[in-house]
């Protein structure tokens, strides 16, 4: 086996100093030390939450970075972060490698996450032994951080597959899990959080038992539809054929329960304004309406440990876009082509959500000029990415990056209910959540809705919220989604014959070509699956297998 690194040494470390052995595949090992000492016990319930509250720390960096693998490496997002070698747009035309900045971060960053929720619980419990902390200051902390390390667990089965498990009581931080023992523990550590925390008080920034639910929704929607082994992907690394889409109805009915779980609670609700639900004077449930079910609360650069910086990546150069002279600057990230709006005004032109989601145009308050995001001038702006909320935030976000991340909202667990009836065939069952989201909408509500409709309805509400991958993950789709496309205005070779361009606008929608029939070629198997990458310095984390293809 490779040699341990100095970050998984330090994993190893916090597991080993809070009284437990780790580095070891046996998941019978037995505690070498459970001695209650000053150093492992915190003095009152304050203490225990703020020392969980330290796992947000790894959390508030990747607000943005999660956009950068799961939109980008789908058909929706193009990046023009800076050089075409750097790793925006690496991802953008699924070029990523172990090395690759976003790939690196995330992985790590959510691991590191773990071990420190796991420190936290073992010194926690120790506290409790002591009598220094209460049952319910123990509650409190303690399901927050197996909350956190089972969505931190989550999102890295969900990229990566296979992962190192470590808890509290051990594990190994070189040998990856299966699938089935991850999720395991994911669903193990959700159902204890949903037993220690309160129910949601309106604040979605603290973990709350029906958001634990929430998220055991999403976990077995994910598992019902039966993740890709390891071996599976191998057969197909170097193909650009999809596997065949396979489900499990017990771990679906489960997702179906959780969802009634939350529904049932009547806590929770559609804020009748979809408009409302993105930016700063909207965030923390301001409104009252209790959308926001989990969110990742973000102050800005310089206030804690990385502001939000899906604004500044949507938006990062709002008027300087090749119209009256401000020459032509280019987003980080920027909508794929002018026909996913175009493809979406077509079909349904009247839903309140497509205005939200896309700019065509916005007018400067400076100015006065009205700048235009479709061809030949501009691709359109990802609305979600421009805090709306308040006036002229359109030109002052860009320097605050404030805006929390929503995790997770209500409207999720009415189409995960909807999305799970519709797989285990009871399409009539699965028309009232559906079409809750229709009516807020505006749009057409039906009797019965069918996958294809369910599929479509996630982009109509969740489009560029961090979904398109990890539903193409799930629908085993992701190669032939990503060929979309082919379809798209500036994808073949002669799309500048469509329109007259100026020098710079032929320089931008070069790369936007460059990087769609990038997207089309590349695009293969290996990619439901991210690279294990290195460690946050490059070095080599000692992990026994590298993903197929990488």
């Amino acid at each position: 086996m490779r040699k341990v690194n100095l970050f998984w040494g330090l994993a190893i470390a916090a597991t080993v100093l809070t009284g437990f052995t780790a580095c070891s595949s046996d998941d019978n090992d037995e505690p070498v030390n459970n001695q209650v000492t000053d150093e492992n016990v915190v003095e009152d319930d304050a203490s225990a939450l703020a020392l969980v509250n330290g796992v947000y720390s790894h959390w508030q960096p990747l607000s943005s970075s999660f956009s950068f693998i799961i939109e980008l490496n789908s058909n929706k997002l193009i990046s023009f972060e800076g050089e075409e070698s750097k790793e925006g747009p690496l991802n953008s035309r699924f070029e990523q490698e172990p090395t690759t900045w976003y790939q690196v971060k995330i992985f790590n960053h959510l691991l590191l996450g773990i071990v420190q929720a796991n420190e936290a619980i073992t010194t926690i419990e120790n506290s409790l032994k002591a009598g220094k902390v209460s049952q319910a200051g123990y509650n409190a902390a303690v399901g927050k951080a197996k909350f956190l390390r089972a969505l931190a667990y989550l999102k890295l089965v969900q990229l990566w597959g296979e992962v190192p498990l470590i808890t509290e009581k051990g594990g190994s931080a070189t040998q990856r899990q299966s699938i089935d023992n991850v999720l395991t523990q994911v669903v193990a550590d959700f159902t204890e959080a949903e037993s220690l925390l309160k129910d949601y008080d309106g604040d979605p920034r603290i973990p709350s038992k029906q958001a634990a639910q929430a998220l055991l929704a999403r976990t077995y929607l994910v598992w019902g539809d039966n993740p890709l082994s390891l071996q599976e992907v191998q057969a197909i690394a170097n193909s650009q054929t999809d596997p065949a889409f396979t489900k499990n109805d017990s771990r679906l009915k489960k997702a179906v329960e959780y969802a009634d779980k939350v529904i049932n609670s009547k806590l929770l609700k559609l804020d009748p304004d979809y408009s409302k639900l993105f930016g700063r004077e909207y965030e923390s449930n301001k409104r009252g309406t209790n959308e926001h079910l989990f969110t990742i609360a973000h102050e800005g650069d310089r206030i804690d440990a990385q502001g939000n910086h899906q604004t500044h990546c949507s938006w990062t150069f709002p008027f300087q876009n090749g119209e009256y002279g401000n020459g032509y600057s280019q987003n980080h990230t920027e909508v794929a082509d002018d026909d996913l709006y175009e493809d979406w005004l077509a079909e349904y032109p009247n839903d309140k959500r497509l205005q939200k989601t896309y700019f065509v145009e916005v007018k400067n308050p400076e100015t006065g000029y009205v700048h235009h995001y479709q061809s030949p001038v501009y691709t359109p702006i990802n609305g979600k990415g421009v805090d709306q909320s308040y006036e002229d935030a359109e030109n002052l976000e860009i320097k605050k990056n404030s805006v929390d991340r929503i995790e997770i909202r209500y409207a999720e667990v009415l189409l995960i209910k909807a999305e799970a009836l519709v797989q285990l065939g009871r399409n009539a069952e699965a028309a009232e959540p559906f079409n809750q989201l229709r009516e807020r909408a505006g749009i057409e509500k039906v009797s019965a809705p069918t996958f294809e409709q369910i599929k479509r309805e996630w982009d109509y509400e969740f489009t560029y919220e961090q979904f398109s991958l990890l539903n193409s993950l799930r629908w085993k789709d992701l190669i032939s989604s990503v060929k979309k496309v082919a379809q798209y205005k500036h994808f073949s070779d002669d799309w500048i014959r469509q329109n007259s361009y100026t020098p710079d606008q032929e320089a931008f929608f070069t790369k936007v070509h460059n990087h769609l029939v990038a997207k089309y070629n590349n695009v293969k198997g290996k990619h439901y699956r991210q690279p294990i990458p290195t460690g946050l310095s490059g070095e080599d984390l000692g992990i026994d297998y590298q993903n197929p293809g990488y």
